[in-house]
């Protein structure tokens, strides 16, 4: 997925502007006026996932989402700097820079995580909605092994290629939403095959999940006071729902809302539901 692509067929491609904020070249799409929320979406997604959530937004608010270092149309400029930590650090220079005076955070599975800890640096006292947050590592061998892997393909240009091919190949879109327990659209399936066409969007996702932790973030839960709620797809088959209510439990001012029928890309699949929700945390919060 060239520029191109963004300027004619991407979702609010109009909207589509890109600024340079060491390290990284960073996609940003902006629609809308009045309070700011940053939408953050989770690893291997890009803005596309927001498309109409945005829109529904947009109506009332000032609406900001960015494609993380390495995703989508953002350029990675250190293939070093894909941690939580520090990923954390340069979307807050890229807050910084703009000027975006944050009203919320509205994000998505593992883009969850980082706004927390955007959220516990800054100290700022506005709330994280968060649909499907992954907030916890895998377990067992998978939490050994997983990591390891990704890391190997992220240095292997042989295997990134065979994973690339892989990924595009006919159905196989449809296979991997599939285990995310989510029933996306056509369009969502197309916007997705494009973005796993991508070298640099595969090589981006591969180098997050190889340097992506979470232990740090688990044992300071019980300390972020940040005001969350979590809404959570009881079909999930990507982040566990009881593994969220867990989070959530050990928060101090974190809730979750739950929704049958819905998986982990709940966003797409009920963007004014999502939408909503954002709305009625901000009035009770405000």
């Amino acid at each position: 997925m060239g520029a191109a692509d963004t300027l004619t067929a991407w979702p609010h491609a109009k909207h589509s502007r890109f600024v340079d904020v060491r390290p990284h070249h960073w996609h940003v799409q902006e629609l809308g006026q009045g309070d700011s929320i940053l939408l953050l979406h989770g690893a291997s997604g890009s803005t596309h996932s927001w498309r109409d959530v945005m829109t529904n937004l947009a109506r009332d608010y000032h609406v900001i989402a960015i494609d993380l270092p390495g995703h989508g149309q953002t350029r990675l400029g250190s293939r070093h700097r894909s941690s939580l930590p520090l990923m954390a650090q340069d979307v807050q220079s890229l807050i910084d820079h703009e000027g975006w005076a944050l009203k919320a955070i509205l994000a998505h599975s593992a883009g969850a995580a980082l706004g927390l800890r955007i959220l516990q640096g800054s100290h700022l006292d506005i709330p994280l909605i968060a649909v499907n947050p992954a907030l916890t590592p895998f377990k067992g061998f998978a939490g050994v092994l997983f990591p390891i892997a990704a890391r190997v393909i992220a240095l292997s240009p042989v295997m990134a290629k065979m994973i690339k091919r892989r990924m595009a190949g006919p159905g196989q879109v449809v296979s991997m939403m599939e285990t995310t327990g989510s029933k996306i659209s056509p369009e969502g399936l197309n916007l997705y095959a494009k973005l796993f066409r991508s070298d640099a969007h595969l090589d981006g996702t591969l180098l997050m999940m190889a340097q992506w932790k979470l232990d740090g973030l688990v044992s300071d839960l019980p300390r972020i006071d940040v005001p969350c709620t979590f809404l959570v797809g009881e079909n999930d088959k990507a982040v566990p729902p009881s593994s969220v209510r867990d989070s959530a439990k050990k928060m101090p001012k974190a809730k979750t809302i739950s929704f049958e029928g819905y998986g982990h890309l709940l966003h797409e699949e009920a963007p004014d539901l999502v939408a909503g929700q954002l709305r009625d945390a901000l009035r009770k919060y405000t």
